[in-house]
């Protein structure tokens, strides 16, 4: 068979696949696992984010040890008959195994995506005064709609509101479920979008932004945080709009992380142990991101590119109302503005994206 069809450092990162799915299978018949919903829920997830690899790749190695048969009979045979059949047979052998390994090759590149089922999606108005707000809300609730269609669990840790017009200044909310950040990771960066405001009167196309951010919800294996002696952690009064206090009781929660300098403000819910829960989550995540960033620019300076950065502070897609398109800035192809935000059918778009971001990584294997 060609030797070019995989590489030993590919071929070592899918035999270490094979043990994981091993390791994910028995630790998914434990009855430790099987009493947590949780854990079964994220291993579930991981397994099968590795399904199509493991899968794929058992089928080549059991073809490749039929093409090493076939060429051994070719090869040592004295049947002249039984040797013209494996003539026959080898190509059509190796053509199966060739169509496979390329298959699995471009899951193998998307499985740490995939493996990821839990994310914190941060929402923050721009440019653009009460239509930013607007704006804001428009796309938390494409956001809501397309999870649903997914599947997506979505909890609400932080949701600051606009008092005037029923927009949102700022959000963070937890996703979970499969591919959400194999999708969502795309949506990280600014949104522009070019429409009428709700406060204009003279129809007049205003230019508003807000900005996404996406972060994988680590593990605890993931991100290693002291908690005693990382983080300061403050308790105050929780806050309205005007900086005023809402409330007599210390339920708010602020969370320094000092060897990063994350910070983390929480106070969404009455109850403080509630809140430095959900401060603590989400301010793992924001230091795991931090790290993640890290590992992912060391590898963009090895190969000249970096893959999936999704950087917050770049304008990735423009919503142009009036002529019904939405232009994402790293695909040639426009998409329709009816799907897009009416229907929240973001399928099409992730589909082109994904198939963008496969390539290049295949390219760098």
């Amino acid at each position: 068979m060609h030797a070019g069809l995989l590489t030993d450092s590919v071929r070592e990162k899918l035999e270490n696949l094979l043990v994981q799915d091993a390791e994910l299978a028995a630790a998914l018949e434990s009855p430790e696992v099987l009493a947590d919903h949780i854990q079964v829920r994220d291993l579930s997830i991981k397994r099968s984010a590795i399904e199509p690899v493991v899968t794929g790749f058992t089928r080549f190695r059991a073809l490749e040890a039929e093409a090493a048969d076939l060429a051994e009979t070719i090869e040592a045979a004295e049947d002249v008959e039984l040797v013209e059949m494996a003539r026959a047979e080898l190509p059509e052998i190796e053509a199966e195994a060739e169509k496979i390994i390329e298959a699995v090759k471009a899951s193998l590149v998307s499985s740490d995506d995939r493996q990821v089922g839990s994310v914190m999606l941060e929402v923050r108005a721009g440019t653009g005064g009460d239509e930013a707000g607007l704006w804001a809300r428009d796309l938390i609730d494409v956001y809501t709609r397309y999870g649903a269609s997914k599947g997506w669990s979505f909890e609400e840790l932080e949701m600051t509101g606009d008092a005037t017009l029923g927009g949102v200044r700022h959000a963070v909310i937890n996703v979970r479920g499969e591919g959400v950040w194999a999708e969502l990771s795309f949506e990280a960066g600014v949104h522009s979008v070019k429409r009428v405001p709700a406060t204009e009167t003279q129809g007049r196309v205003h230019t508003s932004t807000c900005t996404v951010a996406v972060l994988p919800e680590p593990t605890a294996v993931q991100v290693n945080i002291d908690w005693a002696n990382d983080v300061e952690e403050h308790v105050t009064t929780s806050q309205g709009p005007g900086g005023q206090n809402v409330n007599k009781v210390a339920t708010a929660v602020h969370m320094i992380h000092k060897p990063t300098g994350v910070e983390v403000r929480m106070q969404e819910t009455k109850s403080q142990a509630q809140n430095r829960e959900k401060a603590k989550r989400l301010l793992a995540a924001r230091v795991f991101e931090i790290e993640r960033q890290k590992i992912e620019a060391e590898r963009a300076a090895e190969r000249k590119e970096q893959i999936g950065s999704g950087g917050r502070s770049e304008k990735i897609r423009v919503y142009r109302y009036q002529d019904n398109i939405v232009a994402d800035e790293r695909l040639t192809e426009k998409f329709n503005k009816t799907q897009i935000i009416d229907r929240a059918d973001l399928g099409p778009m992730f589909d082109a994206l994904i198939e963008q971001r496969t390539a290049e990584r295949l390219a760098a294997l």
